[in-house]
């Protein structure tokens, strides 16, 4: 027989709820520990979210951020946020920063012959020849508005994630999927909080992606359960949970480290354009596998299924739970 590789061996029979107190107890630690260094430390919004203009400079001369501080202090321009980009994939030669002005006020965003003055004071006082690949600007108000979209995408896709498991499985299956999701959510929120990642429209993609990522592997586990609770009906549904997630762990596995490496070679690769999208989603995969073997199905065993009353519906299956998903 030629060799496979595996990630797990077959027919594993691991008790997963061994350690299920300290599993389920540092995700609730974890959670509360993202929810605090949100309130307290604040998301590194980019300009999507507090409006403003974002200006990337690429120059040959070595970055001296004070430098480019005192060049701008003459133009007045309020809260001006400097930061320089290190990325293995330039050359020797490419010196590129970020520099962020805030917006003027509530209503407006800086004005063209501003953002003209500021590329004239960086030729004449850093470098002749600096070049501006890409400018991005943002008013306050639409700002604004994008914070109430990015919301509300992410509570509608929870609800209908959630109605979707209520129609396909049970209603406990339903809370136990999206709780697991706001946890992988969570705590991605939390980490970018901790090392202020800027967190932009790009990262509430990232979060609707994670989204997507876990519910397809939680989706695996409770259909592999859902089987397995109409052939052992007699088994405790403890036991069934285990069978089930063993039964997929080599799925699992397989699936998720495929992904990691495709996105880790996006993190490293990428530059750091998309060095936060796809940091996000890495996070979001590393927890999004750990909530559906451990999270997920602990809070389902915790609200319990009525496993006599599912017996009797046996003959006459849900509409909904034959639909291949």
């Amino acid at each position: 027989m030629a060799w496979r590789f595996k990630l797990a061996p077959d027919n594993t029979n691991w008790d997963f709820f061994r350690w299920q107190w300290i599993t389920f107890g540092g995700s609730l630690f974890l959670s509360a520990m993202a929810v605090v260094l949100w309130a307290v430390m604040g998301l590194n919004f980019g300009i999507d979210f507090k409006g403003g203009t974002t200006l990337r400079t690429e120059s040959t001369v070595a970055v001296d951020v004070g430098e480019y501080r005192v060049a701008l202090e003459g133009l007045a321009l309020g809260d001006v946020s400097i930061t320089e980009v290190f990325d293995p994939n330039f050359t020797d030669d490419q010196h590129v920063t970020m520099i962020r002005l805030a917006a003027e006020d509530a209503t407006q965003a800086i004005t063209p012959e501003q953002l003209a003055q500021v590329e004239d004071v960086l030729r004449a006082k850093i470098d002749p020849d600096m070049k501006f690949p890409s400018v991005e600007t943002v008013g306050p108000k639409v700002s604004g508005e994008l914070v109430y979209t990015s919301v509300l995408s992410l509570v509608v896709t929870s609800l209908f994630i959630m109605g979707y498991m209520w129609l396909r499985f049970e209603w406990q299956f339903g809370v136990g999927a999206v709780l697991a999701l706001l946890h992988d959510v969570l705590i991605t929120i939390g980490i970018f909080a901790l090392f202020q990642i800027k967190f932009d429209l790009t990262i509430v993609a990232a979060l609707l992606t994670i989204l997507g990522y876990s519910i397809n592997d939680t989706v695996v586990v409770f259909d592999r359960l859902r089987e397995n609770l109409q052939k052992y009906k007699q088994m405790p549904l403890r036991d069934v949970m285990n069978l089930s997630v063993n039964e997929t762990l080599a799925r699992t596995l397989m699936t998720s480290v495929t992904t990691l490496i495709a996105v880790g070679a996006m993190l490293v690769f990428g530059g750091d354009v998309l060095r936060g999208f796809s940091l996000a989603i890495f996070i979001g995969v590393l927890f999004g596998t750990y909530s559906s073997v451990y999270v997920a199905k602990n809070i389902v065993l915790m609200i319990g299924l009525d496993r006599s009353e599912k017996a009797k519906k046996t003959g006459t299956p849900d509409e909904f739970a034959n639909v291949d998903a």
